[in-house]
C-alpha cells in the first residue's frame, strides 16, 4: 500500500469529494474536516485492505478500482462504484472487523480515520457528527434491507423459520 499524508483542503481534493454521491449532504467546512482526517491509499490487485478480526478506526471510500468483501473466506460482494463505502462497521462501532476487503484491481481509496472526529469541538463537532452518522445510518439501513431480502429468499428455498 502507498499512502499520502493527511490531506489539505484544496480545490482538487474538494472537487474529488464533491464528485462522490456519499458527500452530497456535507457542507464545504464539513468536507474540509473530513479531508483533514483522511489519506489517499493506493493498493495493488490482490492486496488486503482490511482484515477480518483486526481492529482499527479507518473508514474507506472507493475512488476507483474494485474491492472484494469476504467473510470467513467467502465472497460477500464486489464494490466497483466510485464513492462506495466499506469498513463502516468497525469505524462506527469500534469493534473488530467483521469482514475482509481485498483490492481486485489496482485500487485507490480515500481512507478516513474516524478517531479524529473526537478532536472536533463545539458546533463543528455537532454539525459534522450529525451529517456523518446520518450517512452511516443510511448505509447500514440499506445493507440491512439487502441482508433481510437475502434471508427471506433463503428461508423460502430451505423452508426455514426464524423468530
Amino acid at each position: 500500500m502507498l499512502e499520502t499524508t493527511f490531506l489539505d483542503c484544496n480545490n482538487i481534493n474538494m472537487d474529488s469529494l464533491k464528485s462522490m454521491p456519499a458527500f452530497d449532504p456535507f457542507e464545504n467546512q464539513e468536507l474540509n474536516n473530513l479531508l483533514e482526517m483522511s489519506k489517499i491509499r493506493k493498493y495493488k490487485a490482490g492486496e488486503c485492505i482490511v482484515r477480518e478480526g483486526q481492529s482499527d478506526t479507518w473508514l474507506y471510500f472507493l475512488m476507483y478500482g474494485q474491492i472484494r468483501i469476504t467473510k470467513a473466506g467467502k465472497e460477500v460482494t464486489v464494490l466497483s462504484r466510485k464513492g462506495e463505502i466499506f469498513g463502516e462497521m468497525g469505524a462506527v462501532h469500534s469493534s473488530r472487523r467483521s469482514a475482509s476487503a481485498y483490492a481486485v484491481t489496482d485500487t485507490v481509496c480515500l481512507a478516513t480515520d474516524i478517531f479524529y472526529l473526537e478532536k472536533l469541538t463545539g458546533n463543528e463537532k455537532a454539525a459534522f457528527g450529525y451529517v456523518f452518522y446520518r450517512l452511516m445510518s443510511e448505509i447500514l439501513a440499506q445493507r440491512l434491507r439487502t441482508t433481510t431480502d437475502a434471508l427471506i429468499k433463503a428461508k423460502g428455498r430451505f423452508n426455514l423459520k426464524f423468530w
